[in-house]
């Protein structure tokens, strides 16, 4: 579907072409559906007005990358998180033997 915007103001009679965005969720929810098969494509494009080879595109993209979505939540960690852990610790040790330190400090004081 096409959509055509005129400039009235300048008397011209050239047309640009308006593109549609949709959102992440949208669609998701339209491949989704697709997935399902209860709807065509071409049934679902007229139902929420998207071009059907659009919601294929969609539908396809959505099953080639289904399987990272549970990949990703468990795997070996990267060195990076590992570096990150480690300065971490550092700091926390260091923090403690600062805070021992204060800790005598203040009772010699009081």
């Amino acid at each position: 579907m096409a959509i055509y915007k005129t400039n009235i103001n300048k008397g011209a009679t050239k047309m640009s072409r308006i593109r549609k965005t949709f959102s992440s969720e949208f669609k998701a929810k339209i491949a989704l559906e697709a997935i399902r098969g209860y709807k065509s494509l071409n049934q679902l494009a007229k139902e929420y007005q998207v071009h059907p080879n659009a919601i294929g595109n969609w539908k396809k993209e959505v099953l080639e990358n289904l399987p990272e979505i549970f990949s990703s939540k468990r795997g070996p960690k990267t060195e990076a998180n590992t570096e990150l852990i480690e300065q971490l610790y550092k700091q926390i040790g260091k923090q403690q033997v600062e805070l021992e330190w204060l800790k005598k400090k203040f009772n010699s004081i009081a």
